[in-house]
């Protein structure tokens, strides 16, 4: 039996041969990118996930099994870590939204539940706003409460960049916010009283 040349390509990737393994990512690194970009509504989002996917196969090449194309089996895999993309980012605006929800469930007037929506809004807008990496590192720290050292390690950074990052986020944030920091002292007071 003879074999294809996925079969031979996906065999030398299984062994650690990486001029073969980078010949396989700049044959589908653009192509892919051009491919995800719209589903998940960002260039560098796009991006991102193309070389995780590559990481991934590298990560894990010795028990590398693929049974279609090798480039049916790369699509298929930046097309499914597209959709887990969008859903964790679904899962996290959520997860904000009700966070702030609860945190302002106790506003006693219907003024101080218009104003807790609105900086709601404006925070999450303000996040959204954030450089990629600025913005993800600071998502993990404040709403999914990881240490930097976790967030290092699922970033592929180093520590030190991570609290760089966040301490950037927190600069920018407080830049941005800065004419609403009478409204959040107000709704303090107001939520004391």
């Amino acid at each position: 039996m003879q074999t294809t040349p996925d079969e031979t390509l996906i065999g030398e990737i299984r062994i650690g041969n990486e001029a073969v393994f980078e010949g396989v990512f700049r044959q589908y690194y653009a192509p892919l990118c051009r491919y995800a970009s719209p589903i998940v509504g960002d260039t560098d989002e796009a991006e991102e996930v193309v070389q995780s996917v590559f990481v991934t196969i590298w990560e894990r090449r010795e028990s590398l099994l693929i049974t279609t194309s090798l480039k049916a089996y790369l699509y298929r895999a930046v097309h499914n870590r597209c959709l887990n993309r969008i859903s964790q980012q679904t899962n996290q605006a959520q997860h904000r939204q009700q966070a702030a929800s609860e945190l302002y469930a106790d506003a006693v007037s219907p003024t101080q539940a218009l104003l807790a929506d609105e900086l709601s809004t404006r925070l999450q807008r303000a996040i959204g706003r954030l450089p990629e990496q600025c913005r993800r590192a600071f998502e993990l720290s404040r709403f999914e409460e990881l240490s930097y050292k976790e967030i290092a390690d699922q970033l592929g950074i180093a520590t030190k960049t991570v609290e760089n990052q966040i301490g950037k986020a927190l600069r920018i944030l407080r830049t941005e916010l800065s004419d609403c920091l009478p409204l959040f002292v107000w709704l303090a007071v107001e939520a004391g009283a």
